[in-house]
C-alpha cells in the first residue's frame, strides 16, 4: 500500500509541474517583433536623414543656378539663402537626433531585457533602454567637456562649456563630422579604385573571342555531375556535404550569369560597358585634378583657406566659370564621390562583415550600416570643400551682418 501511495504521489507530483504554455511563447514572440519593428523604423528614419543631408549640397547648387537664371521671377521668391539656410539646421539637427538619440535607443532596446524583478515587457525593455541613454549622454557629455576643457582652456572656453545649445552640441556633431573625414580619407581612394570592379559586376562584358554557349554547356554538365553525386551519396561521411553543396550553388551562379550575358543585347554588351567604364574614368581623373588643385589653391593662396573665404550669397553669383553645365558636373561629381565612399567603406577589410545581405542581416548589423551612412553623410560637405565644388555662403544679403553672433561670454558663433 504504501509503495502504490508513494507511486502515486510521484505520479501527482509530475503532473502538478508547470509547463509552459503556447501563449506565453506567441507573447514573447509578439513583442520580439515590436521591438524589430520598433528598431527597424528607427534605422529607416536615421537612413531618410542621411539622403536628405546628401541631397542638400547639389539642391543648394541648383536653387543657386535658378535664381540667377530668373532672378525676377515671382515664383520663385520663396527659394532664398533663409531657406536653405534653414534646410541645413535641420539637417544638423535630425543628424545629431539620429546619432545620439535615436540609433543608440534603437540598439539598446533591441538588446534589452528589463531589469531584474520588474514585470517582463516592453515597458521594462523601455525603462532599462532609457536608463542606458541617461547613462550613455552623461558618458559622451563628460568626454566631450573635458575634452573642450583641454583644447581651451581660457574663462570664455570654459563658460562656452555650458553653453549646451549654441556651443555644445555643435561642437560635438564637428567632432562626428571629424571622424567622417577621416573615414572618408579611408573609403574614397578605395571606392574609386573599386569602382570599376563593382561595375563590371553589374554590367555585361562584351563576348570577344568567347564562345558562351559552350561555357554554358561545359558548366551544365558540371552542375548535373555534382547533383549526381549529391544524390548518391550513402553516408555524408564519404564526402563534404556541405562543401558539394557550396560548390553547386557557385556553379549555379556562375551559369545565372553566363545565361544573363547570352540573352543581352549587342547594344547592351558592345556600348553601354565601354561607355560606362569610359564615363567612370573620365569622372575619376576630374575628382583627381580638382583635389590636385584645390590643395595646391591652399597651399599658395591664404585666402583659400576656410577661415579667409567668404564665398557669394545664394542666388548673387554661379559657383562654375561654366555656368549651369559646370554646376551639373559638380552635382554629378558629388553623387560619384559618395557613391565611392560608401563602395570604399564595405571594401575595407575591418569593415566587410558589415555588409548588409539579404535575408541574412541581423537588426543589430542594420543599425552599424545606418550609423556609418549617417557618418559619411555628415561629412560630404566638408569633403566637396576640399575638392572645392561648394562655395555658397548660405544666408542672403539682407542677413550677412547676423551671421556671426557674439554670445555673453565673449566667444564668436557662426551659424
Amino acid at each position: 500500500m504504501s509503495e502504490d501511495g508513494g507511486a502515486g504521489r510521484g505520479v501527482g507530483a509530475g503532473a502538478a509541474l508547470p509547463q509552459p504554455s503556447a501563449g506565453v511563447h506567441d507573447e514573447q514572440e509578439d513583442e520580439e517583433a515590436i521591438v524589430n519593428r520598433i528598431s527597424l523604423f528607427l534605422s529607416t528614419f536615421t537612413l531618410a536623414v542621411s539622403a536628405g543631408a546628401v541631397l542638400l549640397l547639389p539642391f543648394s547648387i541648383i536653387s543657386n543656378e535658378i535664381l540667377l537664371s530668373f532672378p525676377q521671377n515671382y515664383y520663385i521668391q520663396w527659394l532664398n539663402g533663409s531657406l536653405i539656410h534653414g534646410l541645413w539646421n535641420l539637417a544638423s539637427l535630425f543628424s545629431n537626433l539620429c546619432l545620439f538619440v535615436l540609433m543608440p535607443f534603437a540598439f539598446f532596446f533591441l538588446e534589452s531585457e528589463g531589469f531584474a524583478g520588474l514585470k517582463k515587457g516592453i515597458r521594462a525593455r523601455v525603462l532599462e533602454t532609457l536608463v542606458m541613454l541617461l547613462l550613455l549622454a552623461l558618458l559622451v557629455l563628460g568626454i566631450v567637456w573635458v575634452a573642450s576643457a583641454l583644447i581651451g582652456n581660457d574663462a570664455a572656453s570654459m563658460a562656452s562649456l555650458y553653453d549646451l545649445w549654441e556651443f555644445y552640441l555643435p561642437y560635438l556633431y564637428s567632432c562626428i563630422s571629424l571622424m567622417g573625414c577621416l573615414l572618408l580619407l579611408l573609403c574614397t581612394p578605395v571606392g574609386l579604385s573599386r569602382m570599376f570592379t563593382v561595375t563590371g559586376q553589374l554590367l555585361v562584358k562584351p563576348a570577344i573571342l568567347e564562345d558562351l554557349d559552350e561555357q554554358i554547356y561545359i558548366i551544365t554538365l558540371e552542375e548535373e555531375a555534382l547533383q549526381r553525386r549529391l544524390n548518391g551519396l550513402s553516408s555524408p561521411v564519404e564526402y563534404n556535404m556541405t562543401e558539394l553543396e557550396q560548390e553547386l550553388e557557385d556553379v549555379k551562379t556562375l551559369k545565372t550569369k553566363l545565361e544573363r550575358r547570352k540573352k543581352a543585347s549587342a547594344w547592351e554588351r558592345n556600348l553601354v560597358y565601354p561607355a560606362v567604364m569610359v564615363l567612370l574614368l573620365i569622372e575619376t581623373s576630374i575628382s583627381v585634378v580638382l583635389v590636385a588643385c584645390n590643395i595646391l589653391c591652399l597651399l599658395v593662396d591664404e585666402t583659400a583657406m576656410p577661415k579667409g573665404a567668404r564665398g557669394p550669397g545664394i542666388g548673387n553669383a554661379s559657383l562654375s566659370t561654366f555656368g549651369f553645365v559646370g554646376a551639373a558636373l559638380e552635382i554629378i561629381l558629388i553623387f560619384y564621390l559618395m557613391v565611392s565612399s560608401v563602395v570604399g567603406f564595405y571594401s575595407l577589410r575591418c569593415f566587410g562583415s558589415f555588409t548588409p545581405r539579404k535575408d541574412d542581416t541581423t537588426m543589430t548589423k542594420i543599425i552599424g550600416n545606418c550609423v556609418s551612412i549617417l557618418v559619411l553623410s555628415s561629412a560630404l560637405p566638408v569633403m566637396s570643400r576640399t575638392l572645392g565644388l561648394h562655395k555658397l555662403h548660405l544666408s542672403n544679403t539682407s542677413r550677412d551682418s547676423e551671421t556671426a553672433k557674439t554670445s555673453a561670454n565673449g566667444h564668436q558663433k557662426a551659424l
